[in-house]
C-alpha cells in the first residue's frame, strides 16, 4: 500500500474537490518557438501556431475536415495488398510495424482516399498521413493514388494530392519503386481527361514522392516553411561538397526559384481552393 496515493491524494482531493470537468490538456507548446497556445485556439487555427506561424503536421482525418468540413466528406476503400511481400525484417518484423501503426493511426494504411465538396464542386483527394510510418509509399498508397484518379476521371471532377512523405517504404523494397511510375500513369489519366491536379506539398515531401506525383501538379501550392526535396540537405552537401544556400529545400526557396507556384497558409486554403477550382471548371463548360 501506498501512503501518499492510496490515503493522503484521496484525502486532499476531497478537501480541495476535484474539478472532472477541466480537461488535461488545456494548453500545447509550439515545436519550432515553444509558446505556449490555448488548444481550444489551437484547434480553431488549424494547428497553426499564432505566434510564430509554423504549421503543425496533420492527421489525415484532420486534413480533410480542414479541406471538407468536419465529416463533409465520403472516404473510399482503398483496394487490397499483400500485407508483407518480402517477408521483411530489421529489428522488427514489417508485419508488426505494419499492426502497430494500424492501432496508433486507426487507419489501414499511409493514404486516405475521400471525395466531397470545396466551393461548389465536387473534389477527389488523396492525403498522406505522416504518422503512418512516415508516410512512405508502399504498394497500398500507389493503390490509393491510382483509386483517386479512377474516380476523378470517372465522376469528372478534379484532383487534390495532399503529400506528407518521408519517399518510398523500404521494407517493400522495388515493389516500392515500382510506384513512382505507376503514381505518374495516373496523374496522366487524370490530366489526359481534361481534369485538373493540384497537388499540395506539406512539411515534410521527399524521396520518392517529391521524385513523382507530388512534383507534377497543374498548380503546385506549398505550406509555409515545408521541407521539400528529393534527397536530405547532409547528403546534398557531402556529395557536393558545398555550401548550400539559406532555407534551401523549404517552399519559400522553392517558390522563390519557380519550382512551386504558391505559398498558402492552411487556414486560407480552402477558400483559395474553391476560387482555382471554380475558376478552372466554369471555363470548361
Amino acid at each position: 500500500m501506498n501512503w501518499l496515493t492510496d490515503f493522503v491524494r484521496p484525502k486532499i482531493r476531497a478537501f480541495v474537490g476535484e474539478k472532472k470537468d477541466i480537461p488535461e490538456n488545456l494548453w500545447d507548446k509550439c515545436a519550432k518557438c515553444e509558446q505556449m497556445i490555448f488548444h481550444r485556439d489551437y484547434v480553431k487555427h488549424m494547428y497553426v501556431c499564432h505566434h510564430c506561424g509554423y504549421h503543425k503536421r496533420l492527421s489525415a482525418s484532420q486534413r480533410l475536415d480542414s479541406l471538407y468540413g468536419k465529416s463533409a466528406y465520403e472516404e473510399e476503400a482503398i483496394y487490397k495488398v499483400p500485407k508483407d511481400p518480402l517477408k521483411f525484417k530489421d529489428s522488427k518484423k514489417y508485419e508488426d510495424r505494419l499492426k502497430e501503426n494500424r492501432k496508433k493511426t486507426e487507419r489501414e494504411e499511409a493514404i486516405v482516399v475521400a471525395h466531397g465538396m470545396i466551393g461548389k464542386h465536387r473534389v477527389v483527394s488523396a492525403v498522406f498521413d505522416f504518422n503512418f510510418m512516415g508516410g512512405s509509399m508502399g504498394m497500398a498508397v500507389g493503390k490509393g493514388i491510382v483509386k483517386a484518379a479512377e474516380i476523378s476521371k470517372n465522376i469528372k471532377a478534379p484532383l487534390i494530392i495532399v503529400s506528407a512523405s518521408g519517399g518510398a517504404r523500404m521494407q517493400e523494397g522495388i515493389l516500392s519503386l515500382m510506384q513512382m511510375p505507376r503514381s505518374i500513369a495516373a496523374i496522366n489519366m487524370v490530366k489526359d481527361a481534361g481534369l485538373p491536379y493540384i497537388a499540395i506539398l506539406t512539411d515534410p515531401t521527399t524521396g520518392g514522392v517529391a521524385a513523382s506525383f507530388a512534383m507534377l501538379g497543374d498548380i503546385a501550392i506549398a505550406e509555409p516553411e515545408a521541407l521539400i526535396g528529393f534527397a536530405g540537405a547532409r547528403v546534398i552537401k557531402e556529395t557536393h561538397r558545398e555550401q548550400l544556400p539559406e532555407g534551401f529545400q523549404r517552399s519559400e526557396y522553392l517558390l522563390s526559384h519557380g519550382m512551386i507556384d504558391m505559398i498558402i497558409s492552411r487556414q486560407d486554403l480552402k477558400k483559395k481552393l474553391g476560387t482555382l477550382i471554380d475558376l478552372i471548371m466554369d471555363k470548361k463548360k
